[in-house]
């Protein structure tokens, strides 16, 4: 009861629920589904890893080999610099100078250039932004032990095996020889050129010439890479050293890594290749137009050319041009047959090329080669004087880098203006000529303003006591007998000759006398029509002065070089250095009687710091060319000329100029303006007219047509040996030989 009256009823619905049958849960089914489930995942969990597992090994492997790859480029860049300095003074002199240049230094070195310690280096990190990176790499070691991975091959001990003095089978090179024994032990130790290193028997199976004739350079093939020196696979002139050994990176740090990485064995290579291209010059060169702008007129190129930079004008038509710096072609410019619009080095240009035109492409530069690289031996004008430079002493290599590289110290005959009047009058007064005899070099003074001794005129050679006998040969010659004050005169002299009062009478009685003798030199002092004095060189009387010298013949004694001895030590109190370029103020040198140089079986070169006047044709007459030459045409002396700059003309300017050969230039190729290779002079200085030129330059096909000397060249590269060489149980552990 509600007592304020207000009842209220709640009336709610609800129900009874229905009943079901019990149910209940398969423990069993739900374990076996929960197992089968875990299993599954624990299997994928495992597969997984694995798959990480074996991407970050081969992600490794691809690390170590851009790593390896890297160290192989460093290697070639650092590689001929060392080998430089094993042939520079005082190399050898201690240790602070010889280690750096050994083989293994070379290793060490290039793991630091290459960068191969880290997969990232410290300075990139930073330019990520991340200055503290945490690397995760586990082929980031500090590779520290280059013995490690750098091994000699098969049983040799080391870091390399030189390729000298034994064959190491199949897939190598073919051995140089080596017998000098200094050369052949430094060698595995450091990286030796010399020129005691040459082609012998163990070679003659991987050159295409005899051996014994030609032990110096021979035939051999171009390798395949991109730099188009020559064609690959195609024969030139060249000397190849080598050196074989393995690189293994993983192995020092394989318990950390757990990579197992085998052995590659790598041949590294310095080719010696003598300039033997129509033009080769480590210079920066115009082609196409002379100085004056006007374009060539009958030029013909045969072959390729290398130019360390070029700018190619007109229509010029090459066959190939490679270059160190790049070149700059016009648009009617063909190479190979092809005209560049752009850049022919630009990305992409090479690949259309050899889709569609062939595997060769004919504009390279040296450094698309890869593992390659190409290093022009070009010494500049310190090339012509011999003065400039100190005597080297304590040499690792039996070469030393001046008398390599710098065509004045190659000469085996000297010829040097040693004294001059006074200062206003630079009138030579002394000359000093140099020689080869039974190997040993020889000097004799030429006094040009007094005799040898007092009463005898100028000109004339001791050439022995009384009563002994001195043999002229065929040479004709004007012979003096006696003893300062008084001779005895007689001329048109030839063949044995004895010098005694029985033939002469006694000029000077009670006196020791002694037999002179006056031949027809081969050089002489003589002015221009300008008066600018010079020292003219007849070519064609060298052999017969020679004779009566009794000196080797011109098979040795086949250069010559002619400078102005300004050194302190052995020069004259008036002469100077000559300038470059050449001075009017300075001596000058004259050309003449050198049409006929058949005289010179090995060929004649002239190499002089002074200006050179041409007063006649030069080498124009063909000769007998040596037995196994096979090249088609008429075969000429091989001949060089290195001088400053060139005239043609002694007595008048010629009417025009033809030219045969190949030409190069000392120039350097980071020079601001270029140099233009077929301008010709006149005497005069007046610059002969370009339809009055005619040029053609065809390359060297073949080492008998190389000169006495030559500018020089290296081509760098490492090459792997390729597996189908490797005996059946190599089992990569460095054991390449065979």
């Amino acid at each position: 009861m509600n007592p304020g009256g207000v009842f209220a009823i709640l009336v709610m619905k609800f129900s009874t629920p229905e009943r079901h049958p019990c149910g209940f849960v398969s423990f069993l089914l739900v374990l076996s589904i929960g197992t089968l489930l875990t299993l599954l995942m624990v299997f994928a969990y495992r597969r997984a890893a694995a798959a990480q597992t074996v991407q970050a090994g081969v992600q490794l492997q691809l690390d170590y080999s851009e790593k390896q790859e890297a160290i192989l480029r460093s290697i070639v860049a650092i590689t001929p610099n060392r080998a430089i300095g094993a042939m520079q003074s005082l190399s050898n002199a201690n240790t602070t100078h010889s280690d750096p240049l050994r083989w293994e230094n070379i290793f060490t070195d290039a793991l630091t250039a290459a960068n191969a310690r880290q997969s990232i280096s410290s300075q990139l990190a930073m330019a990520l932004g991340a200055a503290l990176p945490v690397g995760s790499n586990s082929g980031d070691a500090a590779l520290d032990n280059p013995s490690l991975i750098f091994k000699a091959l098969g049983t040799d001990t080391g870091f390399v095996s030189a390729g000298i003095n034994r064959s190491l089978g199949s897939g190598y090179p073919v051995p140089l020889t080596c017998d000098n024994r200094n050369d052949s032990t430094r060698d595995p130790t450091w990286p030796i050129i010399s020129s005691s290193k040459v082609y012998g028997p163990l070679a003659q199976n991987g050159v295409a010439l005899p051996v014994d004739a030609y032990p110096n350079f021979n035939i051999v093939t171009y390798p395949k890479i991109c730099f188009g020196y020559t064609r690959p696979g195609q024969p030139f002139v060249a000397k190849h050293n080598w050196w074989g050994f393995s690189v293994n990176l993983a192995e020092a740090d394989a318990s950390t890594t757990g990579s197992m990485m085998q052995r590659r064995d790598f041949v590294l290579s310095i080719y010696e290749i003598p300039s033997q291209l129509p033009i080769s010059a480590s210079s920066f060169m115009e082609l196409g137009e002379h100085g004056g702008g006007d374009p060539w007129g009958d030029v013909t190129i045969t072959g390729g050319v290398f130019i360390g930079r070029a700018v190619v004008d007109g229509s010029t038509a090459l066959t190939a041009l490679a270059t160190r710096r790049g070149a700059a072609l016009s648009a009617n410019t063909t190479v190979g047959g092809q005209c560049f619009t752009g850049d022919p080095l630009a990305a992409g240009v090479r690949e259309a090329y050899q889709l569609t035109q062939g595997d060769f492409f004919p504009v390279s530069m040296a450094s698309e080669s890869g593992r390659a690289a190409f290093v022009p031996i070009n010494r500049g004008p310190d090339y012509f004087d011999r003065f400039s430079h100190a005597a080297e002493t304590d040499v690792l290599s039996s070469t030393s880098w001046d008398n390599y590289s710098l065509g004045s110290l190659q000469c085996a005959m000297r010829l040097d203006i040693t004294e001059a009047a006074s200062a206003s009058n630079p009138t030579p007064t002394s000359l000093r000529f140099s020689y080869i005899k039974e190997g040993v070099r020889q000097n004799l003074t030429l006094a040009l303003s007094a005799g040898l001794v007092t009463g005898l005129p100028t000109g004339y050679i001791h050439a022995c006591e009384q009563d002994q006998t001195y043999d002229f040969g065929t040479a004709v010659v004007d012979l003096a007998y006696g003893s300062s004050p008084q001779f005895a005169y007689q001329t048109g002299m030839s063949g044995p000759v004895t010098f005694n009062n029985a033939r002469f009478g006694d000029p000077l009685v009670g006196a020791a006398k002694a037999g002179y003798f006056k031949p027809s030199y081969p050089f002489e002092i003589k002015p221009l029509p300008s008066g600018k004095t010079c020292i003219a060189v007849y070519p064609k009387r060298l052999a017969a002065f020679l004779a009566v010298l009794r000196a080797d013949d011109t098979a040795v004694n086949h250069s010559l070089v002619v400078n102005v001895d300004y050194s302190a030590e052995t020069g004259g109190t008036f002469l100077t250095k000559p300038a470059i370029p050449c001075s009017d103020a300075d001596y000058g040198v004259i050309l003449q009687e050198c049409a006929d140089l058949t005289s010179f079986s090995k060929g004649f070169s002239l190499v002089t710091n002074l200006r050179l006047y041409f007063g006649d044709d030069f080498n124009t007459t063909p000769a007998v060319p040596p037995s196994g030459y096979s090249p088609p045409g008429l075969y000429y002396p091989p001949c060089s000329i290195f001088t400053p700059e060139k005239r043609y003309g002694v007595e008048l300017d010629p009417f025009g100029v033809s030219f045969s050969g190949q030409v190069g230039s000392v120039a350097n190729e980071a020079a601001s303006l270029p140099v233009h290779p077929l301008d010709t002079m006149a005497l005069s200085g007046a610059s002969v007219a370009s339809n009055r030129i005619h040029v053609n330059l065809r390359p060297i096909t073949h080492p008998a047509e190389l000169p006495p000397i030559s500018m020089m060249n290296w081509l760098v590269l490492i090459e792997e040996r390729r597996r189908e060489f490797y005996p059946p149980d190599y089992s990569g552990n460095g054991s390449g030989q065979e």
